[in-house]
């Protein structure tokens, strides 16, 4: 489990197809602490440590990951939002973040707002999802790139987050631009809430 809390962001460093998986090698500043077996969430996806060499980790996405995710449009050279497994006896700072991204969004809009910076995102309109929790509200939070956000006015299949400056440094919203592809992770709340109206038509 994760908090959506950034601790950094990785470079990729080295990409290799494996049939249908694709290995990802990275560098970060907590390498050295890292084991084998170890999760971390890339850009959000939670990804297990499979080798540690020279300074590196690798990651293995397998193919439900990669068609889920952005992470197959990676290219070496490119940065990573990077989380650590929380802690138990740690503070929850962000919200509940499982690692498991449920769609993809395109960023269409980015604004200054005297300071900090507006994001609007856009997300395929599936009523069937919707009902199953995939949806965002006003002041809920959501998931971008592994980033724990409050929506700002949402519609059917597009929302605003507001990013601070120290955010904006820190993370990869860095380079997001207007047809920039995210990772998206609705609120695991809001879906347990959907799947139970569902279960009590029943």
């Amino acid at each position: 489990m994760f908090s959506g809390i950034i601790e950094e962001f990785a470079t990729v460093v080295g990409i290799r197809k494996d049939r249908e998986n694709i290995d990802f090698t990275l560098k970060c500043s907590f390498v050295d602490e890292l084991g084998i077996d170890q999760s971390v969430a890339h850009n959000g996806v939670c990804l297990t440590v499979v080798s540690i060499e020279d300074g590196t980790y690798t990651v293995t996405a397998m193919k439900e990951t990669l068609d889920r995710s952005n992470l197959g449009l990676l290219k070496v050279g490119d940065k990573v939002n990077v989380e650590r497994s929380m802690m138990m006896n740690g503070r929850l700072d962000g919200h509940i973040v499982q690692g498991h991204v449920d769609e993809t969004a395109r960023c269409i809009a980015v604004e200054d707002a005297d300071g900090s910076t507006y994001f609007t995102f856009e997300y395929q309109e599936n009523k069937e999802m919707a009902l199953n929790g995939y949806f965002t509200v006003d002041k809920g939070s959501v998931t971008v790139n592994g980033v724990s956000l409050t929506v700002c006015n949402p519609t059917k299949n597009t929302f605003q987050v507001a990013i601070i400056p120290y955010t904006f440094e820190h993370t990869n919203f860095c380079d997001i631009k207007v047809g920039s592809v995210v990772n998206l992770e609705f609120d695991i709340i809001g879906k347990y809430i959907a799947r139970l109206v569902q279960i009590s038509k029943n």
